[in-house]
């Protein structure tokens, strides 16, 4: 017996500065995996997939686990968090935004 689905985001690499993006309900991509269209029918993830591996400036789109979140979503795994706050290796792009870093 096959799993039921679970909720995802689509997400995918920007071609031009690497950055990790989410594809959003109006068909944009986010820097803000909060903006992400949550996608809770396996159907319509499959399409929205198809969809976005179309487009020429995202590379590597994938779906990726999710859960609903007050401000949006959540991802559910370590490694889809840890790209949330962007390239480890030096402060830049996202991590420039943070306070802490």
């Amino acid at each position: 017996m096959s799993r039921a689905f679970t909720p995802k985001v689509i997400t995918a690499n920007d071609l031009l500065v690497g950055d990790v993006i989410y594809l959003t309900t109006d068909d944009q991509w986010s820097r803000h995996h909060a903006q992400a269209e949550l996608i809770e029918d396996e159907a319509h993830g499959q399409l929205r997939l198809i969809e976005a591996q179309r487009n020429k400036s995202a590379v590597g789109a994938y779906l990726a686990d999710a859960k609903r979140g007050t401000h949006g979503p959540e991802p559910v795994h370590f490694r889809e968090a840890f790209r949330t706050r962007g390239p480890s290796n030096y402060a830049h792009g996202k991590q420039t935004e943070r306070n802490h870093v």
